[in-house]
């Protein structure tokens, strides 16, 4: 019981390391139109215009940046993936 507790511990320091890292991690995608950053932890930091917004087709705009901030949330979701793999998974509750 002792042994699964100080498993769980370790477990939980790992995972507040990794969220401190991701927190930290700053990622971005763009296209023509726009630059989006978010974090590790899929919180969007920036959101910026490369063109003059009002002399641009508003539903252009519209697409490019509903695209350009889904593809930095696949990124992101694709670093946490990969740093959580690296924890392992959780040893004796079958993860």
């Amino acid at each position: 019981m002792l042994d699964k507790m100080k498993q769980l511990w370790e477990m939980k320091k790992k995972m507040d390391e990794l969220k401190k890292e991701l927190d930290s991690l700053v990622l971005a995608s763009e296209d023509n139109l726009v630059k989006v950053s978010i974090t590790g932890s899929q919180e969007i930091k920036s959101v910026e215009f490369k063109c003059d917004p009002a002399a641009t087709d508003k539903a252009r705009l519209q697409k490019s940046l509903a695209e350009t901030v889904n593809r930095a949330i696949k990124e992101s979701q694709k670093s946490a993936a990969q740093k959580m793999s690296s924890l392992g998974g959780i040893p004796g509750l079958g993860m």
